[in-house]
């Protein structure tokens, strides 16, 4: 089963709502530096863990190009949206983003679209 590390630029009620469907999820509030974790650090525990990390912060783009780090990547490329809408969108998508994340280290949630590159 796919585990998740959510960023601080996500709300933490998608980490509760992971929970609720039986997925091993963080959220980086509950880590010992919470919110204020350095990428390297995100980075570092996706990978000792294989946790997928869920974030609106491109800048783990790079990282994992360059450096294959996290361990995968699932990127919130939705513009400004409600948190509400969010969760209703990322549960909507929830099964086709696990499916995918088996298979690509690197997906694309947007609002219209999901992307997976290799």
């Amino acid at each position: 089963m796919i585990r998740f590390l959510v960023d601080a630029h996500l709300p933490f009620r998608l980490v509760r709502l992971l929970r609720e469907r039986g997925y091993d999820a963080l959220h980086t509030s509950e880590l010992p530096r919470g919110n204020a974790t350095k990428d390297s650090e995100i980075n570092a525990l996706s990978l000792r863990e294989k946790r997928v990390v869920v974030s609106k912060d491109a800048d783990f783009i790079q990282s994992l190009i360059l450096r294959g780090e996290p361990y995968k990547l699932l990127l919130v490329s939705t513009g400004n949206i409600s948190n509400q809408v969010l969760e209703a969108l990322f549960l909507e998508q929830l099964d086709v983003l696990c499916e995918l994340l088996n298979t690509y280290r690197y997906v694309e949630l947007g609002r219209a679209e999901i992307v997976a590159h290799l």
